[in-house]
Parts: C-alpha cells; structure tokens; sequence
C-alpha cells in the first residue's frame, strides 16, 4: 500500500492551499512549515485550556479508573 493510499485524499497547504508535498507534509514548502511555526510562536494559534474540574477529574482517573467512569 502506498503512502497516499493510506493518507486519504490530499489535502492543500493550511497556509497558502497550494498542494502540499510529502516532503513538507502537510504543508508545499519549507516557507510555508515556517510561517505556520511562527504563527504557533507569535501565539497567533492556542490550544483551549480545560477548567480545574475536569483537571481533578482526569487526575482521579490516573489514580483510580473506575471513579472517572461514574
């Protein structure tokens, strides 16, 4: 099976929506994977933060399985 097989349909560079090459993947080139870096860097991207609850929840769960499943 080849790569493209197993990854689905291609999809376009996220930052200019060229074609992206397996090379640079999933982005066309090297410019692109940067300006998307700093992007991440300049904080113009972030990951949404969960509330303390769910924080204690998860960490009970590491403890103990079955009280994350109540």
């Amino acid at each position: 099976m080849t790569s493209s097989a197993r990854s689905g349909p291609a999809r376009p560079c996220p930052v200019c929506r060229k074609a992206a090459i397996e090379t640079f993947r999933p982005f066309c080139s090297k410019r692109c994977a940067d300006i998307d870096l700093g992007r991440w860097f300049n904080e113009d991207y972030s990951v949404p933060a969960s509330s303390g609850d769910e924080e204690e929840k998860i960490a009970a769960s590491l403890l103990d399985p079955r009280e994350f499943m109540e």
